[in-house]
C-alpha cells in the first residue's frame, strides 16, 4: 500500500524544500481605517450641528 503523504524529513532535499518555503504575509490591520472613519464621522456630525445651530 502506497503512502501519498511525503515526509519532509525523509531526505535532505525534501526537508530543505520544506523549510525554505516562504511564509504567507500577515494581513494588514484595519484599525487605522476604522479610527479614521470614526474621526471623520464625528467631525461631520459636529459640522452639521454647528451649521444648524
Amino acid at each position: 500500500m502506497s503512502d501519498n503523504s511525503v515526509d519532509p524529513s525523509g531526505n535532505t532535499e525534501a526537508f530543505r524544500a520544506f523549510t525554505q518555503t516562504p511564509q504567507p504575509e500577515a494581513a494588514a490591520s484595519k484599525t487605522p481605517l476604522i479610527v479614521t472613519g470614526v474621526v471623520v464621522a464625528v467631525v461631520l456630525i459636529a459640522l452639521i450641528i454647528w451649521l444648524v445651530a
